[in-house]
C-alpha cells in the first residue's frame, strides 16, 4: 500500500528455515485473528426498515427468503438483496436494511434484544423476509492489510457458481440456529469463518485483477507466485531479481505488477509483511526483541526497531506496552 517503504540493505536478514508453501490469504486471515459470530435471524414483512450502527469489523447478511434493500451511508445507490444473496458490509458506516427505505427505520439493537423471546428479531408485520446475519471481528491491522482493498459492499448474487458453496454454509447455519445441539456454538463460529473465505473467493473470481489490494495480487499470475514465496520464507534475504525469477518475468515487470496491485513494490511488501509478523509476536508472545528480529528476517534489534517505527509509527517496545505486555529482560 502507498506510503510503506522498504530498506532491504539494513535488514541483515538471516537464512530461511523451510520452503513450506503458504496461501497468502490464509496467512493474512490467521494473522488478523478473525473471529466470527452469528446474530439472531431477522424476520420481517410489510413496509419495514432496520437501522444498524457502524460495524466494528465486517457485517455479513445472507438472505434466506424474500427481498430487501441495503443502503450504506455515503453510497449513492442501495444494493438489492434477494433470496440466496449474500453480502459483506466492509466499512465502519451505519447502514439500513428494509423493504422501503423511505420508512422510518427501527433501531436494530432493541429488536435483537427482544429476540431472546423466540430467537428471532422481528421488524414490520409479517414474515415474508428472512435473513441470517453476523459479524467478523479483526485485529487492529485489518483495514490496512485487507479491508481497505474491498468495496463498501461485497455482494455474491444467488444463481452464480460461487453462490453454491455459500448456500450450503447458510443452510447449515440456519439449521444450527433453529435446532441447536451439542457444540453448536463452535460449529457456528467455524461456519461463519468459512463463509468469509467463500465470499472473498467469490469476489476474487468476479473482480479478478480489477480487485484492489491483496485480492488483486492473489489474482495476478505474476504477483501471486512472488507473494507465496515471500510469505513462505519471510526471513529469506529476497532480492527483486530472485522474486522475479519465481514468476519467470523481468524485475521491471514484477515491480510494475506489484505497484498496480498493491500500490508498492515487492521489497516494500516484504518489509510490511515482516513488520506484521513481528507485531503479532509482540502482541502474543514473550520473545525478546532480538529473537523476534532474527525470526522475521532482521539481523539486529536496531534494524527491526527502525523498520517497525517507520511502518507503524511506534517502536516495538511502545507497541508491546500498548498491547498490555512488557518486553522480557535480555538473556
Amino acid at each position: 500500500m502507498p506510503g510503506w517503504t522498504a530498506h532491504a540493505a539494513e535488514t541483515g536478514v538471516v537464512a530461511p528455515s523451510s520452503d513450506i508453501a503458504v496461501d497468502p490469504l490464509d496467512d493474512v486471515l490467521r494473522l488478523l485473528g478473525v473471529r466470527g459470530s452469528l446474530s439472531a435471524p431477522l424476520v420481517a414483512g410489510g413496509d419495514w426498515a432496520v437501522a444498524f450502527p457502524p460495524p466494528a469489523g465486517v457485517k455479513f447478511v445472507g438472505v434466506r427468503r424474500g427481498t430487501a434493500l441495503l443502503q450504506v451511508e455515503g453510497e449513492p445507490e442501495p444494493v438489492v438483496l434477494g433470496t440466496g444473496d449474500c453480502c459483506l458490509v466492509t466499512r465502519p458506516r451505519p447502514f439500513v436494511v428494509g423493504s422501503d427505505l423511505t420508512v422510518q427505520p427501527q433501531p436494530a439493537h432493541p429488536l435483537y434484544v427482544a429476540a431472546a423471546a423466540d430467537g428471532l428479531a422481528r421488524a414490520g408485520a409479517g414474515e415474508e423476509f428472512l435473513a441470517l446475519g453476523g459479524s467478523f471481528d479483526f485485529g487492529d491491522r485489518a483495514r490496512t492489510l485487507l479491508l481497505d482493498g474491498l468495496p463498501p459492499v461485497v455482494r455474491v448474487p444467488a444463481g452464480t457458481a460461487e453462490a453454491g458453496a455459500l448456500d450450503w454454509s447458510l443452510q447449515q447455519l440456519e439449521r444450527e440456529v433453529r435446532h441447536p445441539g451439542i457444540g453448536s456454538r463452535l460449529v457456528v463460529e467455524h461456519l461463519v469463518l468459512v463463509m468469509l473465505v467463500q465470499v472473498l473467493r467469490a469476489h476474487l473470481a468476479t473482480a479478478g485483477e480489477d480487485a484492489p489490494g491483496l485480492l488483486a495480487a492473489l489474482a495476478d499470475p505474476v504477483v501471486a507466485p512472488a507473494l507465496r514465496a515471500m510469505h513462505a520464507r519471510p526471513a529469506h534475504p529476497w532480492t527483486v531479481a530472485e522474486l522475479a525469477a519465481t514468476a519467470a518475468v523481468s524485475r521491471s515487470t514484477l515491480a510494475a505488477r506489484f505497484s498496480r496491485a498493491l500500490g508498492n513494490g515487492p521489497l516494500e511488501h516484504l518489509t510490511r509483511w515482516r513488520i506484521e509478523l513481528a507485531a503479532e509476536r509482540l502482541r502474543d508472545g514473550s520473545d525478546t526483541l532480538a529473537v523476534i528480529a532474527r525470526t522475521v528476517g532482521y539481523g539486529s534489534e536496531s534494524a527491526l526497531s527502525n523498520a517497525f517505527k517507520r511502518v507503524t509509527g511506534s517502536s516495538p517496545r511502545q507497541y508491546r506496552l500498548q498491547a498490555g505486555r512488557r518486553l522480557p529482560a535480555p538473556a
